[in-house]
């Protein structure tokens, strides 16, 4: 039998959180399924501490309400309500999550249940269907997280912030231990899914959106940057390598005093190997996490590769592009070129030499 945990995190909330918590009584079928739902309470300031008092006097006797003395963000509220239930309820089959602020209903619940029972080791999410009538930072968010996931996963979730999720227990002890307090856990308890063989699947539910979504803590640009702080490590490793590289092909190339292809591959490769060595060592340690096995080896034939390229492919571009007697249009077919192999440099080394081995879970 489908045994699953309910955990909402909470901070500041109103009357839509009790309405919630008030249709679950009123849906029994559905609670002969749920063996604990667990409110955490991330730090709500006095003023709303009444909402919780309003909680635990309804008559629901597997309601357990946690509290936070200060906010820590929602990735560490629903982290809370992971380590209860791994403690009091190991033996569920999966917990699921909900937002407390009207977005979700008892009814999306039920049909993501529905698709978890057919799935029960799969990571069920409820996905919205985005419109015109969706406030901007929400579509904002959600359009540019789906991206960076299709981008950094291969796997295409629509609905990345959804809010709405259904957990296999496998996986609970995975996520206890996944950095992040705040919003970016949620962002990436999906990128780190594919890594402990858990798949992602989609159920779509009712978008709903009340008073503009003004109740989401969401904060689209502090929040916004913890969700992409990989890939923005990964781009200010590029830029510092390409700053490195770009000066020093410059230099050694006004040094030589001319621009012919013989001088281009010299300026090429030391300006390339002192700048890998820089963006090497910022990947392997701070990007990657030292992910991968014989990094090196495997880093250094790119560099090999992507070097000569760059040499030759600079060359034919500097013919194409209008005469100079300087070094200025070589260097600018250099950032043309070195632009393009470091999206192609990208996707080499997260699928192939930073690549973190598939681990799995219990």
């Amino acid at each position: 039998m489908l045994q699953i945990g309910i955990i909402i995190p909470a901070l500041n909330p109103d009357d839509k959180l009790i309405a919630l918590i008030r249709d679950f009584i009123n849906a029994p079928t559905l609670m002969t399924n749920v063996k604990e739902l667990i409110i955490v309470d991330d730090g709500s300031d006095y003023a709303h501490q009444s909402i919780f008092t309003q909680l635990a006097s309804l008559p629901l006797a597997n309601l357990t309400i946690l509290h936070h003395s200060t906010n820590r963000g929602k990735g560490a509220a629903l982290k809370t309500g992971f380590s209860y239930i791994q403690a009091h309820f190991p033996m569920l089959t999966g917990i699921a999550t909900m937002d407390a602020d009207g977005q979700h209903t008892v009814v999306a619940l039920n049909s993501c249940l529905n698709k978890f029972t057919a799935n029960p080791q799969r990571l069920v999410i409820g996905v919205r269907h985005f419109t015109n009538k969706i406030p901007f930072r929400s579509q904002f968010g959600n359009v540019l997280t789906s991206s960076l996931v299709r981008l950094l996963t291969h796997q295409n979730i629509s609905d990345t912030q959804t809010g709405l999720r259904i957990i296999p227990m496998k996986y609970l002890a995975v996520l206890i231990h996944i950095p992040g307090d705040r919003f970016e856990f949620e962002f990436d308890m999906l990128l780190q899914a594919k890594k402990y063989h858990i798949q992602v699947i989609e159920q779509p539910i009712p978008t709903i959106y009340l008073d503009g979504n003004s109740s989401s803590h969401f904060r689209v640009i502090r929040d916004s940057i913890a969700i992409y702080a990989r890939f923005f490590k990964f781009t200010a490793s590029g830029l510092i390598s390409f700053a490195i590289d770009i000066s020093l092909f410059y230099i050694v190339l006004f040094l030589i005093g001319n621009h012919i292809l013989n001088s281009i591959l010299v300026a090429t490769i030391v300006s390339r190997v002192l700048s890998s060595v820089v963006n090497y060592a910022i990947n392997h340690r701070v990007v990657f996490n030292r992910a991968g096995h014989q990094t090196l080896i495997k880093y250094v034939c790119l560099f090999i590769v992507q070097m000569f390229a760059s040499g030759f492919l600079t060359d034919a571009l500097t013919a194409i592009l209008p005469t100079s007697n300087g070094q200025l249009m070589p260097t600018i077919a250099k950032m043309i070129v070195d632009f393009i192999l470091f999206m192609i440099s990208y996707q080499i080394q997260r699928d192939f030499i930073f690549k973190e081995r598939p681990q799995h879970v219990q």
